[in-house]
């Protein structure tokens, strides 16, 4: 029989890419976001929203496993998630990060505590955060920005998917936390340096300074507490090449994708 997995944020960067690479791997697949629409064919899109108590429930009938995003600023609520999971299926692949705040340090021990076979993923920076500077390439061929030489080595949300579809569907995995990371460092000036390659168009890196990003982030809407964490952890990034780990091998057998590659599959979001 399939393996019938539930697939929590279906719709967003990574669920996205768990959905199509489970149904690529033979499983049942079921996804739960608040509008499930555009999912792949035989998917059984289901609507919830995880941060209503008992919205999700219904969802976790039948299931054996189950993928676990919890996109909230606080683990309140994760509990009573997790005990109505416990109830049906008997693993989880919980999608944390590498930056474990607080909240999600509080949120990974409540995943460790829930009965379940566990699996815990910490990414560290997507390479699909790049997109927000789309709209100045396109425009201007410039990104402004701080903090040029801070590195990071961006992961693929394919990998992301792939480790945590073998963490899914295999067994061998409860217990571990695996810390995600593309092949290579790479500042963010080099980002916008490939990324003009890529699109055979000159991108350039020009400086700015943490306050006029800090007041162009706040104008957005963005939380100041949100702001003056990214701004401190970039600052923190100019200090050296980042940590890049194996793990995408050891756990697919495949290599990383490099952020080029990334580049060349999204290269019209960049592109005039």
């Amino acid at each position: 029989m399939r393996p019938r997995i539930l697939v929590t944020g279906a719709t967003g960067t990574v669920g996205r890419q768990v959905t199509a690479q489970l149904v690529e791997a033979g499983a049942e697949v079921r996804a739960l976001a608040r509008e499930p629409a555009g999912l792949p064919a035989g998917v059984e899109g289901v609507r919830g929203d995880l941060s209503v108590p008992g919205s999700p429930d219904a969802a976790f009938g039948g299931v054996e496993a189950v993928f676990l995003l919890w996109p909230f600023a606080s683990a309140d609520g994760l509990e009573g998630v997790l005990e109505a999971v416990a109830g049906q299926a008997r693993r989880v692949v919980y999608l944390s990060s590498a930056v474990v705040r607080d909240h999600e340090r509080r949120a990974e021990r409540l995943v460790e505590r829930s009965g379940l076979d566990w699996t815990i993923l910490r990414p560290h920076a997507f390479a699909a955060n790049t997109l927000r500077w789309a709209g100045r390439i396109r425009a201007e061929g410039v990104v402004r920005e701080p903090y040029g030489r801070a590195a990071m080595a961006l992961v693929h949300e394919r990998d992301i998917a792939a480790v945590a579809v073998r963490a899914l569907i295999e067994g061998g995995h409860h217990g571990a936390v695996y810390e995600l990371t593309g092949p290579r460092s790479l500042t963010q000036d080099e980002q916008v340096r490939v990324i003009g390659e890529v699109i055979g168009r000159p991108v350039r890196w020009e400086e700015a300074t943490p306050g006029s990003a800090r007041r162009r982030m706040l104008a957005r809407g963005w939380p100041p507490a949100a702001v003056d964490d990214v701004l401190r952890a970039q600052a923190a990034m100019t200090a050296g090449p980042a940590t890049v780990t194996a793990t995408v091998r050891e756990v697919t057998g495949d290599p990383a994708r490099t952020f080029r590659d990334w580049v060349a599959e999204h290269a019209h979001a960049f592109r005039v």
